[in-house]
């Protein structure tokens, strides 16, 4: 069955694209047919593709019948439960994460800087003294930390000042 399998495959995933019409959903309805094809023996009097086909076209259908559903569930209301946002809440907390993440993709040397000062409110003669360097150091670092990050959050460097 293997073998067949992997002789038909591309016929399969042209048949699995032509019914979802976007390969990344091809390339899953694919993996769940062939899940289902060697879970299941092919019935002795159908051909192998034929028999693929079919179980790859059942598949959607079910797939397509279940996003109907889950759509008539998003479109309305009654079925969904109350969800309370608090919009400065979120912006607070996506805000946080995308600057956390920002700050994870400096050079150790910028962040510890950007941390002590911006962060902890350091003087830059207190941040030289932490960190033993010299002053002007610091503030060459720091400048390269907020330019850095104003460009991975597509601010401008004057957002930092």
């Amino acid at each position: 069955m293997k073998d067949t399998l992997k002789e038909i495959l591309p016929s399969l995933r042209k048949f699995a694209f032509s019914l979802t019409g976007n390969l990344h959903d091809a390339d899953d309805l694919l993996q769940n047919t062939v899940e289902k094809l060697l879970q299941k023996p092919v019935p002795d009097d159908v051909p192998v593709l034929a028999w693929s086909f079919r179980v790859c076209r059942n598949l959607w259908i079910d797939e397509y019948r279940a996003n109907k559903v889950r759509q008539a569930a998003v479109n309305k209301p009654e079925l969904q439960e109350p969800v309370q946002h608090d919009a400065e809440k979120i912006t607070a907390s996506l805000t946080l994460r995308q600057v956390t993440d920002a700050m994870e993709e400096l050079p150790d040397d910028h962040r510890d800087v950007l941390s002590l000062v911006a962060v902890q409110g350091m003087s830059y003669r207190e941040a030289s003294e932490v960190l033993s360097v010299p002053s002007g150091t610091i503030m060459s670092r720091l400048a390269r930390a907020r330019a850095r990050l104003a460009d991975v959050l597509k601010l401008t460097p004057e957002a930092f000042s």
